[in-house]
């Protein structure tokens, strides 16, 4: 089997490695063992984080529109209800912004929720 020498890919990759561990703390950012390590976790947390942030923006909204809900004499649930008995398809992320931006818009989502049954 032919001897390899992998002077140059081994330098590039060490390279890229230590330049996407560039700004990390002492040795993390100057040794390659340490520098890759830390990439590596780093990676994994962008990973969950990327997914992470749809979950937290989501809640974000919930709460958002459940504040506004509440402020109407309606809860969230009922509130939620009644958009799908009466067949209003927006998201919670518009919910939420008509609640936070226009309010007369959001109080009359919550009397088309109301109408169809949303509330007792």
């Amino acid at each position: 089997m032919p001897r390899v020498k992998r002077g140059t890919k081994r330098r590039q990759a060490r390279s890229k490695v230590l330049g996407e561990a560039k700004g990390y703390f002492l040795t993390k950012s100057k040794l390659h063992r340490a520098a890759q390590e830390a990439v590596e976790k780093a990676l994994r947390y962008a990973y969950v984080g990327r997914r992470r942030k749809k979950r937290d923006f989501r809640s974000l909204w919930i709460v958002r529109i459940n504040a506004a809900c509440r402020e109407a004499g309606i809860s969230y649930s009922r509130f939620m209800d009644g958009l799908k008995k009466s067949g209003i398809d927006l998201n919670r992320k518009m919910l939420a912004e008509l609640a936070v931006s226009d309010e007369a818009a959001f109080r009359s989502l919550v009397d088309k929720a109301r109408a169809t049954g949303g509330a007792a």
